[in-house]
């Protein structure tokens, strides 16, 4: 396949979606209101975006399957065993997702060749290891969006539990105050963790009641009373004195690689990752949660947050940061008197188009493509160049 193609795509409606933010962007009614969390563009067996091929819908992972070269490229091909790295998503949160993980690339095959030995079918409920990829990944704002990202430094962590939980952690903040490092906070946080219910209750409850005094003095405690209204006696409550909140404004980023703890709160976004769906959850979900897994894979170094904000490649695109072999995303802006034009050498594309309308051009064939907001597209390898006219904002998804 050498032609670029517009992609239709598969919605994922978790309890947690907006009812309104993707089917704006896509300029559909939602007459249900149900919820819209995510929109999935890619290749992913779990939901592969189609396109139009020989007078049929095929499924993205088919035509690469039949095409691996020209679509991917011979590069990236060869690099990723004739599949698409990365997996790019519209993620829009009405309410907080699962505080969660991801392994590591090495964590990741030796789980998912465990839980195969064990047994567990690839839709259990309890299957934490899908495939056997890592699952590195980049959400940038396209709404001012709140996230929880990595432990907070250990003085932070313990004036704030100290003003939450001076009661029911009492033991385990003094030895943490003893033990201020990554040990001592992994001994910490495994202690809360591991606790029995009824003491997790009393700690819970005690938190939120705290939370309620001190809820103007720190951001923190407001999104933890806001976490207790949805899952009153869940430890996950105590997450934003542990992790680092932020508030991305549109158009800035995260980069999160594997082994942090994070979760997203609010607010609408792009994600693209490596094409994968591990997810190791410790809390606040009704999904399956497994923390001793979810221990075994964690970093507990307190880590600094580091917000992306896209750098000028050229006059038309600007380019996020990315630690990821398999994807690097970038803004591509057109106006009048300004197309795009895109370099000859590049790599499998895919495109979204968040504001405007456009004509995309296939330098080679002469082919045009009308896009507008909420349309996406693959751009194979083969296809040498193109060319975006119009006044446009595009987000696009890359192998670096």
């Amino acid at each position: 396949m050498r032609s670029i193609k517009l992609l239709k795509n598969t919605l994922q409606n978790y309890a947690w979606g907006s009812p309104t933010a993707i089917p704006e962007l896509l300029g559909e009614q939602n007459p249900s209101s149900e919820p819209r969390a995510e929109l999935w563009m890619g290749a992913h067996p779990k939901a592969p975006s189609f396109v139009t091929y020989n007078g049929h819908w095929l499924s993205l992972a088919e035509l690469i399957a039949k095409y691996p070269q020209e679509i991917l490229g011979n590069t990236v091909a060869l690099k990723f065993d004739n599949k698409l790295p990365y997996l790019f998503k519209v993620l829009a949160a009405a309410k907080p997702l699962s505080i969660q993980a991801h392994p590591s690339l090495n964590q990741a095959k030796e789980g998912f060749e465990r839980e195969n030995d064990q047994g567990i079918a690839m839709d259990a409920p309890n299957r934490n290891y899908r495939d056997d990829n890592h699952k590195p990944e980049c959400l940038c704002a396209l709404s001012p969006f709140w996230a929880m990202y990595g432990f907070r430094n250990i003085p932070e962590i313990l004036a704030l539990m100290g003003k939450s939980c001076p009661v029911g952690l009492a033991a385990e903040l003094d030895l943490l105050k003893k033990n201020p490092d990554s040990a001592g906070l992994k001994r910490f946080f495994t202690g809360v963790m591991t606790m029995d219910s009824p003491q997790q209750n009393q700690v819970v409850e005690e938190a939120v009641q705290n939370a309620h005094l001190y809820s103007d003095q720190d951001v923190a405690f407001h999104w933890m009373t806001r976490l207790s209204i949805e899952y009153p006696t869940d430890i996950g409550v105590l997450a934003p004195l542990l992790l680092n909140l932020i508030e991305l404004k549109p158009g800035e980023a995260l980069f999160l690689p594997a082994a942090e703890l994070h979760a997203y709160l609010e607010g609408v976004g792009l994600e693209l990752m490596a094409n994968s769906d591990n997810v190791l959850r410790g809390g606040l979900t009704p999904k399956h949660i497994d923390v001793p897994e979810l221990l075994k894979v964690l970093n507990f170094e307190p880590r600094p947050v580091n917000i992306l904000r896209a750098v000028k490649k050229n006059k038309n695109e600007r380019i996020y940061a990315s630690e990821a072999d398999e994807f690097v995303l970038s803004v591509v802006s057109a106006s009048a008197g300004s197309p795009y034009h895109s370099p000859e050498s590049r790599s499998v594309e895919i495109i979204l188009c968040t504001e405007g309308t456009a004509d995309l051009k296939d330098s080679g064939t002469q082919e045009i493509i009308h896009i507008r907001k909420g349309d996406s597209a693959i751009i194979p390898a083969a296809v040498t160049s193109y060319s975006i006219t119009g006044d446009v904002t595009i987000y696009k998804a890359a192998v670096t």
